[in-house]
């Protein structure tokens, strides 16, 4: 796998792509942190898994400004594995992930993303932001009113700022005032170290204490496989995201291989299996990231955080998170797929309600693409039938 070292993948943004990693390494933080508390991984250890996930796509991947890290989706699939046989066993399904993931880049499974019908996709992205959306509620309730005043604030700012500056990207100047802010109001907001016990780490390369035998294959590989699926599944329907708004293009076969590449390291590190996040990616191109260098700069970020910036990282209010992913949420609904609807589809229309239902529902993208593929196959079937009589 070659490193893509070509200047003009990395160069002619710097401005926006320094200031759109910054943003979305910052983006990162109360995802990463809150699914790994539930699913019981330290949160440095889940940042530092995403920090090697972003450096290794984004020197290997195919789908530059694209952003990979220790997603939510994942952390809730290897939940019960971790609970059941512990961090070690994770980290073997991590490593066997990258493993699969590998050797289905080679085989082309990036392929099969043209048979997923465009209502599917708008399913796909209309639950994510749905799910994007409900995510930062969650976390309102036993909140302070300045809390919700922070989080006004900030969406409202998130809106009034490009109107008078547009050198910086407004989600980093929310950043920093709300974080100035929050030193006045110490006792009334939460922060980002409220989040759980950031427990320091000393990262080294090593195999898991596991036994090598079929009976660990037998118990980790279930895990490995859903990891597998639903890590290229997030991954795969991300890229035309991104390639949509950047209207550019992207190797999607390079990006498969290297999401298994990141995990194999990842896992050899000790840390957890990750994908492509989209409301970070959304975020990242929304603030300008365009290069390899918003990604790299992203990543090289979360390592100044974990072990150089720790604690002003902790500081930073969770609030103005909030607010600024509940307008990502906003701008990664597909707001045009409302027009299947006012044109009366009713199939379509039904598709795409079914795909989000069931995405949101059971939180598992696999099951919502499958569902929603199943039920345009069976469509196409039935009025192909009904045209031949």
């Amino acid at each position: 796998m070659l490193f893509h070292l070509k200047k003009e993948e990395w160069l002619g943004n710097e401005r926006s792509d320094l200031f759109a990693g910054l943003v979305s390494s910052v983006a990162i933080l109360p995802e990463v942190i809150g699914f790994a508390i539930i699913a019981g991984v330290n949160p440095i250890s889940a940042l530092f898994a995403s920090a090697l996930l972003l450096l290794v796509t984004t020197f290997t991947g195919g789908r530059p400004a694209m952003v990979s890290a220790a997603a939510g989706s994942m952390a809730l699939v290897m939940a019960a594995l971790i609970q059941s046989h512990g961090l070690e066993y994770m980290v073997a399904a991590t490593i066997l992930t990258g493993g699969l993931q590998l050797l289905f880049g080679y085989l082309g499974i990036h392929k099969l993303i043209r048979y997923i019908p465009q209502t599917v996709m708008f399913g796909f992205v209309n639950a994510l932001a749905i799910l994007i959306f409900l995510a930062q509620v969650q976390q309102l309730p036993n909140q302070t009113i300045w809390s919700y005043l922070m989080v006004v604030s900030s969406i409202a700012l998130i809106y009034l700022i490009p109107k008078f500056i547009t050198v910086v990207p407004p989600a980093l100047i929310v950043i920093l005032i709300m974080t100035l802010l929050s030193f006045f109001f110490k006792d009334h907001l939460q922060t980002v170290g409220n989040l759980g016990e950031m427990q320091t780490i000393t990262p080294k390369m090593m195999l898991p204490n596991v036994p090598f035998s079929f009976e660990t294959l037998r118990i980790i590989f279930p895990t490995a496989f859903a990891l597998t699926i639903v890590g290229l599944i997030e991954s795969l329907l991300t890229i035309p995201i991104v390639d949509r708004m950047t209207n550019s293009t992207s190797d999607s076969q390079r990006e498969v291989k290297a999401q298994g590449l990141a995990n194999l390291v990842t896992g050899l590190f000790g840390g957890q299996a990750g994908c492509a996040m989209i409301g970070q990616a959304v975020i990242n191109v929304k603030s300008g990231g365009r290069k390899r260098l918003s990604t790299l700069v992203s990543g090289l970020t979360l390592l100044l955080f974990i072990f150089v910036l720790k604690d002003l990282m902790l500081v930073i209010p969770t609030a103005a998170l909030i607010g600024i992913m509940m307008t990502v949420a906003v701008a990664t609904f597909e707001w045009d797929s409302l027009r299947l609807f006012r044109s009366f589809e009713l199939i379509e229309s039904t598709i795409m309600l079914l795909t989000v239902a069931s995405i949101v529902y059971t939180r598992n993208l696999a099951v919502g693409i499958l569902l929603g593929v199943a039920l345009s196959g069976l469509a196409y079937f039935f009025f192909k039938k009904e045209r031949n009589k």
